[in-house]
């Protein structure tokens, strides 16, 4: 099944999506929201599936052509966003560039940060930011969304509160981090809105390429056109999503609509190209002595897709370009 939000207030309206992407139909009757669905998930999943097999089938009223551009994140807001750091190759490439050592317990106890979830931005909708020296970053990722997950909740157990997944453009200002970072209290100003991909499926979408904790497809990265990286999301991934859960859920409930993100995908395979500019930059730096690919400027484009082992779209893509805020 997949399901997306059409710009309308604040949490958009419920749409029902087919599997092609191509069509839609309000699934308003069923539950208004995306965020009123997960709230009564047991009640409403068959309902909203139903309409799903009606739509692809070509046998629902009021279907109408599928505008991206119309979309708001699948959740516009939401009540959680906590992003892990699963691929701990990544930050141990990105602590070895700046000659710092990476604890040992990163690797067995994994890195998370509660990001600002009370407004995200659409696939389509532009990357702002008042300065190109902020040094301006996409992170390509992965994240699911939860039903209502149980404090204490044991790994074994979190994977069955896996509702939805999509993709993430965990956008980073760059050189705004050290300073953050530095007061020892996380990020604020340096994580500005995220955007999700179009739509939100259900595990089942991804076939065998589900494996019920993880997803193993590549994540396809465009930048102002050109390929980025295609890294395995299911390759390296130190932290599966049940092992994230657990983490996020150790001393308090995830309600329902809770997004956790898997954190930037990297393999150790570096020909298969990276999924934000930090990580090239740092290869750059470790082997010609700095850097040389810029952080985005404004007009840049990037463009974020997963396809299924049939070749077709899964989430639709997130295609963003950077634009300057003027207030």
């Amino acid at each position: 099944m997949k399901l997306a939000s059409l710009k309308r207030g604040r949490d958009g309206a419920l749409l029902v999506v087919s599997r092609d992407l191509s069509r839609a139909v309000e699934a308003t009757d069923v539950a208004p929201t995306m965020q009123a669905a997960l709230d009564d998930w047991a009640n409403k999943a068959q309902p909203l599936q139903a309409l799903y097999e009606q739509l692809n089938a070509g046998n629902v009223d009021g279907a109408f052509e599928l505008d991206a551009n119309a979309l708001a994140s699948p959740l516009p807001r939401a009540y959680q966003w906590a992003d892990g750091s699963a691929y701990v190759n990544h930050v141990e490439l990105v602590r070895k560039a700046r000659g710092a050592e990476m604890p040992e317990s990163f690797w067995h106890d994994p890195l998370m940060y509660q990001g600002g979830s009370d407004s995200f931005v659409g696939p389509r909708d532009p990357i702002v930011a008042a300065s190109e020296d902020w040094g301006i970053d996409f992170e390509a990722e992965l994240a699911v969304i939860t039903g209502d997950v149980p404090m204490g909740v044991e790994p074994a157990a979190a994977s069955q509160h896996i509702k939805l997944l999509m993709l993430v453009n965990d956008v980073s200002l760059r050189n705004l981090i050290p300073g953050e970072l530095g007061k020892g209290f996380g990020f604020f100003q340096s994580k500005p809105a995220s955007a999700f991909s179009p739509v939100a499926v259900t595990p089942d979408e991804l076939a065998d390429a589900w494996d019920g904790v993880k997803a193993h497809l590549p994540m396809v990265v465009h930048l102002n056109g050109e390929a980025f990286g295609r890294p395995n999301t299911g390759v390296d991934m130190t932290f599966d999503f049940a092992e994230l859960i657990a983490h996020a859920a150790k001393t308090r409930e995830l309600e329902a609509g809770s997004i956790v993100g898997s954190g930037t995908i990297s393999n150790y395979d570096r020909s298969l190209g990276s999924c934000c500019l930090a990580e090239r930059r740092m290869l750059e730096k470790l082997e010609h002595g700095e850097p040389k690919t810029p952080f985005m400027r404004f007009g840049d484009r990037v463009r974020i897709e997963m396809f299924g082992n049939d070749g077709a779209t899964i989430f639709g893509a997130i295609e963003q370009s950077v634009e300057e805020y003027r207030g």
